[in-house]
């Protein structure tokens, strides 16, 4: 029985490799079940000129006992490698295990013994289908998802480029973004680890804050030269220029969170910026928050940001060694600083000090 092939009819569905007339009558039962259009190829020789041109969602490959033609079919599809995925069902007369355990090795995900009853070729060809659309559908999520990663990576990178420019006018060409951000890091690790704040410490809290420490500063951009680049103290007006930073840099990314307002990305970078110079005493600025009112995030923040600040050289004087700022940072605990994070700091505060040496070694 010959079941004659157009090039241009072949579509996605199931493609029949087999000579056996009474099987392909039975297997054209399957079509109307299933939906998929069938073709039907009496050999390997009959299907090689239109193989190009093949898209089909299944593989049946009869198979006779004592002649290797379904295993070489079997071979020739897999070797392609847009046909490679695509599931191969044998329908073959030959029981011998040994048979059978060929054909899985060459790739096939199912084998069923002649003569089969056409029920049975149904339910696995329909449990083959459903997984191979599964497959598929795992493949896209999977590419998808990668997409989506580029797409943030580059995201990510083009904010930290912007605060660096932030950076940079603050008159730093240093290394203190790069460092605040692995020292919130690492205190955010920490305190997830054993402190009162484990239960609040997630992995996506330490990604976050990872990401959103650079923007602390991003307000600066709007200070006048005068104000920012000043050598001598800052008038009390001055200075009041100078605290707006915190609500420039916040205001700006609000406009961002309200297209965006589950991201928990931008939330933490508000809040850093906003309130990473309040103090745990309630004298800091902008709103004199107290103790746990302000954000765990610029709670963390305030303390990687003092530390980098107090290690780094300025124009006025240069940096303290590790051992001077630990102390430092030890003396403002409950005053400055959440008691909870400078135990945390106390704890892994040679890494701190790590961390910095290798920047400035660079």
């Amino acid at each position: 029985m010959v079941f004659p092939v157009e090039v241009e009819s072949i579509k996605s569905g199931i493609i029949v490799i087999d000579n056996d007339a009474g099987s392909c009558s039975m297997l054209a039962e399957i079509s109307p079940l299933h939906g998929n259009d069938l073709s039907f190829f009496t050999d390997l020789d009959s299907l090689l000129p239109v193989m190009e041109t093949l898209t089909p969602d299944i593989f049946l490959i009869g198979c006779e006992k004592g002649n290797s033609a379904g295993f070489d079919a079997c071979m020739k599809i897999k070797a392609e490698s847009r046909l490679q995925d695509i599931p191969i069902i044998f329908l073959s007369t030959d029981a011998d295990p040994a048979s059978k355990v060929r054909a899985f090795e060459l790739g096939a995900v199912d084998y069923i013994t002649k003569p089969f009853q056409i029920s049975e070729v149904r339910a696995r060809v329909s449990v083959h289908l459903k997984l191979s659309l599964l497959q598929e559908k795992l493949k896209f999520r999977q590419m998808m998802e990668r997409k989506v990663k580029e797409v943030s990576d580059a995201q990510l990178a083009t904010i930290f480029a912007l605060a660096k420019l932030a950076e940079q006018r603050d008159g730093d060409t240093g290394a203190h973004l790069e460092r605040v951000r692995e020292f919130c890091r690492i205190l955010a690790v920490r305190l997830g680890e054993n402190s009162a704040y484990s239960d609040k410490i997630t992995p996506e809290f330490i990604e976050c804050i990872q990401h959103a420490a650079p923007l602390h500063d991003v307000g600066k951009i709007a200070i006048p030269d005068s104000v920012l680049l000043k050598r001598g103290v800052l008038t009390p007006e001055e200075f009041r220029v100078m605290k707006s930073h915190t609500i420039i840099g916040a205001e700006n990314m609000q406009t961002v969170y309200n297209h965006y307002s589950g991201n928990m990305f931008i939330g933490m970078g508000i809040e850093i910026a906003l309130y990473h110079h309040e103090r745990w005493d309630g004298s800091g600025y902008p709103d004199g928050l107290i103790g746990r009112n302000i954000p765990l995030s610029a709670r963390i923040m305030a303390l990687a940001d003092v530390y980098d600040a107090l290690r780094a050289d300025r124009c006025y004087r240069n940096g303290f060694s590790h051992a001077i700022v630990r102390s430092m940072i030890g003396e403002e605990e409950g005053t400055h600083f959440d008691p909870v994070i400078v135990k945390a700091f106390f704890e892994i505060e040679a890494r701190f000090d790590r961390v910095y040496e290798d920047t400035v070694m660079k």
